[in-house]
Formats: C-alpha cells, structure tokens, sequence
C-alpha cells in the first residue's frame, strides 16, 4: 500500500478485506488513491471500518467518516457479497432475502451514501462488481444471479439519472475469479470447466481490479455500462 497525501484521491471499497474487494483496493492504492475499505471485518487500507453493508445507516456514516479523516469522496466500489449454489427448491425465503439485501441493497447503500457529495461537487465515479451469472445465468444460481441481475438493471437507471449531474455510474461482471468465495471443489475449478473456457482459466482477482480502476480513472465515456472480464465464459 502506497502512502497517502493530502491531495489523493480518495475510494471507498466495500467488501475491502478479501477477495476481489482486497484486490480493488489494493490497485488502486498503487495507483495513488487513498482507500477506505468497508467490511465485516478489519480492511487494513488507510481507513478500515467495520460495516454491514445492508445496514444504511451504517455505510452512510462509513462514507461520512471516510470524507471527514480523508477527503472528498471520488469514487466507491461496491464488491461486498457471498455466493452459494443452491437448487431453486431449496432456496429459502431467508435465503433469497439475504442475497438481495448484500447485493442489491449493499450496492444501493453505497450509491445513497455517496452519490449525494459527488452530484454537489459535480464529480465522481461509482462502480457495482455484479457477476456474469447475471448476464448468461446458471444451474443452482437464481438466487444470486437475481439479486446481481437486479443491480444491473439499477446501475443502468443510475447512470442515465446521474450521468448528467456529472457521476458515472457501472458496473463490473466478473466470471468465476481465484479467490476463495471459491471452494476447492467448486464445480467452477473443474477441469471440465475449465477447459470450456476460451482462455482456459479462472480470472485473477488483479485482472478484476485493473478493470475496475480502467473504469474509475480512463473511461469517462462509460455510463450506465456492465464490463465483463470473464475468460470467454460469456462472449
């Protein structure tokens, strides 16, 4: 992790203790950014807070906290989630609830925390990691694949509502990625699996990182658009 200065900019990044939300921050603190990670658990970056993601109060007073100990917020990715799969009948109303309140509601908190400074400064990017699930579906991934297809069709309304008051808002869809949301025995670290992939294995979480941060710092262009580094699994 690079230093911090006065005049860096500065990211929150939920789900900041592992995985791909460790690997976001982590970019993006090489890069120069000061980063506030928001989890459950410890983060270590220049500020870690310990947040519930579904709780709204909590991450809005996570953002206010990041913005008064580091400065304005520039830009905040929502990575925060879990996976698990599960047949249809299996899934359970709590089940089903409890996907939708991480993902959905998690990345809905962090655009109400922080999307309200960026519009009064006329700046900022917000970034969701949802999944490519959501765009070509699974066996035993309704659940998820609804409550990350959910924050796609959100993050295309976002971006057209709040693109003209200067925030980008989009999203992320990584495919099956190393880290260990993954089991060991994953179906998706199969050989069979992988061997229908394109490229031929799993992406890095790094590989997500550098697209998320491709996204915050050079894609002006981009609003309102879901980018999906996923092996080939869907082209």
């Amino acid at each position: 992790m690079t230093d911090s200065t006065a005049d860096a900019p500065v990211a929150v990044v939920t789900g900041a203790a592992s995985g791909i939300g460790a690997a976001i921050a982590a970019e993006l603190c090489d890069r120069g950014w000061q980063v506030a990670g928001l989890d459950l658990r410890p983060s270590g970056w220049h500020l870690s807070l310990v947040v519930d993601v579904t709780d709204p109060d909590a991450v809005r007073q996570a953002v206010q906290a990041a913005a008064q100990q580091l400065g304005p917020v520039q830009a905040a990715v929502s990575a925060a989630g879990h996976y698990a799969i599960v047949p249809v009948a299996d899934v359970s109303a709590s089940d089903w609830l409890r996907m939708l309140r991480v993902h959905l509601g998690g990345f809905m908190n962090v655009v109400r925390a922080s999307a309200p400074t960026m519009v009064e400064r006329g700046t900022g990017s917000i970034v969701a990691i949802t999944s490519e699930l959501a765009i070509g579906g699974g066996s035993g991934d309704s659940h998820y694949a609804s409550a990350k297809g959910a924050i796609i069709g959100a993050v295309r309304s976002l971006g057209a509502e709040l693109a003209p008051q200067g925030v980008r808002v989009n999203a992320v869809a990584p495919g099956p990625t190393d880290t260990p949301l993954l089991p060991s025995d994953s179906p998706w670290r199969e050989p069979a699996y992988l061997s229908t992939l394109p490229v031929g294995r799993l992406a890095a979480p790094e590989e997500v990182a550098r697209t998320v941060a491709f996204v915050i710092e050079d894609a002006d262009f981009l609003v309102g658009e879901i980018i999906s580094p996923n092996s080939g699994a869907v082209i």
